[in-house]
């Protein structure tokens, strides 16, 4: 087990094994360092701040990519963030937070900012919510895999399996994001199959100029296709998908708070069917057709709850041939980001084509795609094929071997459509048997069965802030004399 950021490792003598003077505090494992488990330390060390109360936190990582994840450790500068400056505040409450940043980094407050820099605000923004809740509260970042989590019988009631070693905890965060894509087709093993862009180095070696077959077309073919084109200019992407659909674009229009009704929001408590839904939604595009993404925008807070109001039949009619639409508009394109992949389709560097991919063979010179489409087979020669196709969608079929454990365990249960676990709305995962547990949380990416609307920073930045505020109410409770929790 290893240490990063210059800490002492949370079970050496005299430092993380003592959460707090007179042995007080919470000690909490936040397990995975991206965008979730930051945010979730951020809104933790804030609460423990405002609320005086000693806390300990491990910050673990498999990769050491503390504070980034897979989204914000990039460094190619086309990579923008896909919403502007002024929504993406880590700060629940704050939403002026991130702008103040940028403006003292000397970089423009508002607007689409690049994905490395809001990455050093993630970093900046977690190192400064440390020193506010010093002495009493620190974190240690870890740099392991956590293989398991099992009850401990002395001391601490968890304890977590490292790789490297163990630790003891009181609370485990799993804030795992996105589990890595599943290939939608057999592929054989290749070296010129890349399985997942976002792991580190995967893309280096795609620059020898050779054409580049991507499997899908939403917003990682299209950070994809600019690192692979900038990296070598005679390098030409295919992207193929079932719809064949590329994100839209964000308008450049300033945005307004433009007030959205809809029938289904009047009564929040009955059932909702899909069919009324989109009725609904259509309608309320209809009525300002140049202003559609006012409405995508003011609907994504009423997402969760609608989710959970839909039957779970309709749920999966919405995976199976809605969900597609939606993403692309509501996850849409920067300006800039848009205009560079018109240039890339106008100059012939890149095609995007509908269809379904049924084969993948290897031959000397890289591996050939075959696309069936309307009864139409058209075969594609790749020198490199690269799946984007987004994050697996079986929590089941995972291969991360915590998550594995923990299903095997009994610690948590797959969501219905097995998209991901089941949660409280505090994030106390439930058990095998329905039950909320009192030691192992969640956030962002994991809870997308029950919420669906949860693997941005808004939706995540708010969840951690109701996590923390709980936490440490129990904390606080605990600590008050004569108090039975």
């Amino acid at each position: 087990m290893t240490s990063n950021h210059g800490n002492p490792a949370w079970d050496e003598p005299g430092s993380y094994g003592e959460p707090g003077p007179g042995g007080r505090g919470l000690a909490v494992a936040v397990i995975g360092g991206g965008a979730s488990g930051a945010l979730a330390a951020v809104h933790l060390l804030r609460a423990a701040a405002g609320a005086d109360c000693p806390l300990r936190i491990a910050l673990i990582d498999r990769l050491g990519r503390h504070g980034l994840g897979q989204a914000y450790s990039t460094t190619c500068p086309e990579h923008l963030l896909n919403a502007p400056a002024d929504r993406m505040s880590a700060v629940a409450g704050d939403p002026g937070h991130l702008s103040r940043w940028a403006a003292a980094a000397g970089l423009p407050p508002r607007g689409f900012l690049p994905r490395a820099a809001y990455g050093r605000y993630l970093l900046d923004t977690l190192d400064d919510a440390e020193r506010q809740a010093a002495p009493q509260s620190r974190v240690t970042r870890l740099t392991d895999e956590v293989l398991a989590i099992r009850t401990n019988p002395a001391g601490r009631p968890l304890r977590v399996v490292l790789d490297g070693g163990c630790l003891d905890a009181d609370i485990a965060i799993l804030a795992t994001g996105n589990p890595p894509p599943g290939s939608p087709v057999a592929v054989p093993d290749s070296p010129r199959y890349i399985a997942d862009p976002w792991a580190p180095g995967a893309l280096a070696t795609v620059s020898d100029g050779s054409p580049v077959v991507i499997l899908g077309t939403g917003l990682t073919m299209v950070d994809v296709a600019l690192a692979v084109t900038r990296d070598h200019p005679g390098t030409t992407v295919h992207a193929v998908s079932r719809h064949g659909l590329l994100p839209r674009s964000h308008s450049g229009q300033p945005a307004t708070a433009a007030p959205l009704w809809l029938p289904a929001l009047a009564d929040s408590r009955g059932p909702v069917r899909l069919a009324d839904l989109l009725w609904q939604v259509r309608a309320a595009m209809g009525s300002r057709p140049q202003r559609w993404e006012e409405v995508v925008d003011a609907l994504r807070p009423q997402v969760p709850g609608l989710w959970q109001r839909l039957p779970d039949e309709d749920k999966r009619v919405f995976l199976r041939h809605v969900a597609r639409y939606w993403e692309v508009h509501r996850h849409r394109m920067p300006p800039a980001t848009a205009r560079q992949v018109t240039a890339l389709r106008c100059t012939g560097r890149l095609s995007v084509q509908a269809g379904r991919v049924t084969s993948v063979t290897g031959h000397d010179a890289g591996l050939r795609v075959c696309i069936e489409q309307d009864g139409r087979v058209t075969e594609l020669e790749a020198g490199w094929l690269v799946n984007a196709t987004g994050p697996g969608a079986d929590v089941t079929r995972a291969r991360d071997p915590l998550l594995r454990d923990l299903l095997a365990a009994g610690l948590v249960r797959p969501d219905p459509l097995r998209l991901g676990i089941e949660a409280s709305p505090e994030g106390a995962v439930l058990g095998a048997g329905g039950t909320p547990s009192r030691t192992l949380f969640t956030l962002g990416p994991p809870l997308r069965g029950a919420r669906y609307e949860t693997t941005a920073i808004p939706e995540i930045r708010e969840q951690a802030a109701t996590l923390a505020g709980h936490l440490v109410a129990v904390l606080h409770a605990r600590q008050r004399p004569g108090s039975a929790a």
